[in-house]
């Protein structure tokens, strides 16, 4: 309910069988427990452990979900000659928690994170028109412009991920993101939950051109 309810943060791809390590449609021969490079670990609200593999921490009684990430969208941005400056720099992409309230889904409530893509305004705008065709990927952006207008106080300092160059005549662009639920655990503080580390992400054979809309 909580992703039907912000489905721009939190697109749902699909859901594993409780207790299954694989996903019907996104990854019937995966391994969920090994096939994320990285893990983070959260227990009681707080993250405790970065790990690799969760075998030992995955059980019959858990259920796992796939979210769309933006990082599909990026071939779309790069074909239509948008520069995506954490490519060319390198590095994973810069992410902040918001000020922008989630739509609360019983006791699931808190901030929306958000990635963010330095563009000419004039790209953004063909930016926004490509990945309003990917709304299983967060769709288009949630906001263009000042950082200070969605709570980001230092555009240069994210909240996970790396920094990236911002040039004269480049404006900020922001799209939803899958660390969403990251914030949100944040609030909710629940016994274990485990998720991808930002940047991290569970790679499917399901090609991008079969998501679209």
């Amino acid at each position: 309910m909580d992703c039907q309810r912000n489905p721009k943060s939190c697109p749902l791809l699909d859901v594993s069988e409780t207790g299954s390590s694989s996903f019907p449609k996104y990854g019937p021969d995966a391994d969920i427990r090994t096939d994320v490079g990285e893990y983070y670990i959260y227990r009681d609200g707080e993250h405790m452990e970065t790990m690799n593999d969760i075998s030992e921490l995955y059980d019959d009684q858990m259920v796992s979900f796939l979210l769309g990430c933006s990082f599909t969208f990026e071939h779309a941005l790069l074909e239509a000659d948008i520069p995506v400056r954490h490519i060319e720099e390198g590095h994973n992409v810069p992410m902040y928690i918001t000020d922008i309230e989630t739509n609360p889904a019983g006791i699931f409530r808190g901030p929306t994170t958000v990635s963010m893509r330095p563009m000419t305004m004039t790209q953004a705008l063909k930016a926004t028109e490509i990945t309003t065709n990917f709304k299983a990927v967060h769709g288009a952006p949630l906001h263009i412009g000042d950082p200070a207008a969605i709570g980001i106080k230092d555009i240069n300092t994210p909240d996970f991920g790396v920094g990236v160059t911002i040039n004269d005549g480049e404006v900020p662009v922001f799209w939803g993101c899958g660390v969403t639920p990251q914030s949100v655990c944040l609030n909710i503080k629940p016994e274990l939950m485990i998720t991808h580390a930002p940047g991290y992400m569970f790679v499917t054979d399901v090609k991008d051109s079969e998501i679209l809309y």
